[in-house]
């Protein structure tokens, strides 16, 4: 469930038209996505960057959280793409300086962290953004109205890719808290939180761990609904050849499928149209939004289901795995 709060004195309380906007931690995630995405925005313009590695041309970059907000007072929003275990004190550095923020995904290392992030986000009057850029897939939108009142049995997701593709020399990805396949698996988790009418609880895990790394590599979860309704999910970082991102939703009344992320969907078989503005223009989109309204987004839920995906998890070791 997404939680809305009233941010209080912090909202801007007017249409933001250029305004700055800080980019902390300059990764792959950053250039390809946010990078972009602010620069094709309206509301915003990229005035600063954090980069212990040395920021992007033309912007002027910081080493740390401390000297940006010395150097640049008057840049009032930040987006923060580091990894979530480093995020959680920039992140709440950020929000004591009064700043609104904006967390790739996941929001955080741990669900306790996020809703203390929560708490001084309103106690301070900003706006806070969990985001999930999954939710702004085209397809996803549409297949909630359309499952806003199914009767569901079924829901089977596939989310199959090879890390190596996606996550080259990544080693956090492979370190305690940095999630292993869950990494692109609560994307999954995301959608189905978004497109379920009612929500399922986790009842049976295998998770797989490379022998020579601390995070999974694969894992088959179990989830339960109401009126018998049940959810089988597949995350796997070994796929080769074509990759997997689907959900299949068989209902009373015939079958919905997202495919490619969220992007595709088709209704008993019949491709439908679909549109948007993309993932991450779609999230910078919301995020002016809730700035505008003096409102934070703070949905945990996906993060809650993989953490409960570790207490409950029967853990099997599997071949070590090798970048």
């Amino acid at each position: 469930m997404t939680v809305t709060r009233g941010a209080g004195a912090g909202g801007v309380g007017r249409q933001l038209v250029s305004e700055p906007i800080a980019l902390l931690g300059i990764g792959k995630i950053a250039r390809d996505q946010h990078i972009p995405a602010i620069a094709g925005s309206t509301a915003f313009h990229l005035a600063a960057t954090v980069s212990r590695s040395g920021g992007i041309d033309d912007v002027e970059n910081h080493a740390d959280i401390a000297s940006l907000l010395t150097a640049r007072p008057d840049i009032r929003v930040l987006s923060l793409c580091m990894p979530p275990v480093p995020r959680y004190d920039i992140a709440t550095a950020a929000l004591a300086a009064g700043k609104h923020v904006m967390l790739e995904k996941p929001p955080g290392a741990t669900v306790s962290e996020v809703l203390k992030l929560e708490r001084l986000a309103r106690a301070k009057g900003v706006t806070l953004f969990a985001t999930w850029h999954s939710r702004e897939a085209a397809g996803v939108a549409q297949a909630r109205a359309h499952l806003r009142d199914a009767q569901i049995k079924h829901v089977r997701i596939d989310w199959k890719e090879d890390v190596r593709r996606w996550h080259p020399g990544q080693d956090w990805i492979w370190q305690a808290g940095g999630l292993g396949v869950f990494d692109p698996g609560i994307n999954a988790l995301s959608i189905m939180t978004a497109i379920l009418p009612n929500p399922v609880h986790l009842t049976a895990t295998t998770l797989s761990f490379p022998e020579n790394r601390d995070t999974p590599i694969a894992a088959d979860l179990t989830f339960a609904g109401p009126s018998g309704m049940t959810v089988d999910a597949a995350f796997d970082w070994r796929q080769e050849g074509p990759q997997s991102w689907n959900i299949t939703v068989d209902t009373t009344g015939g079958q919905l499928r997202l495919t490619d992320g969220g992007a595709t969907l088709h209704i008993d078989g019949m491709a439908q149209t679909t549109d948007g503005p993309g993932e991450y223009p779609g999230l910078y989109h919301r995020f002016a939004e809730l700035i505008e309204a003096g409102q934070s987004d703070v949905d945990v839920s996906p993060l809650q289901h993989v953490a409960d995906a570790f207490m409950l998890g029967r853990r099997e070791t599997v071949a070590a795995f090798h970048d």
